[in-house]
């Protein structure tokens, strides 16, 4: 699993609009506890507070990356962040 951009910029959670003055412990919103994960095998998406070890898609065991937007940067709050 790969760690959200770590920086002393705000976050807002893309879920629930939470906002938090650093990043989430360990990826997660702490209010809505939900982040967006992309199987690094097939491509599959899906928004759950942590990842399955096994991907409901490709039915590999795959490492999940963290794709959530946190930023103003990559489109904001309310979606994936298109550079992952």
């Amino acid at each position: 699993m790969m760690d959200a951009k770590k920086s002393g910029e705000a976050k807002e959670c893309a879920h629930c609009g939470y906002t938090a003055p650093a990043a989430f412990p360990e990826d997660t919103c702490p209010q809505c506890n939900m982040t967006s994960w992309r199987c690094n095998k097939c491509g599959y998406t899906l928004v759950v507070g942590s990842p399955p070890e096994v991907c409901p898609s490709c039915r590999q065991k795959c490492e999940f990356v963290n794709i959530t937007c946190y930023t103003p940067e990559c489109g904001g709050p309310g979606g994936i962040d298109p550079r992952l």
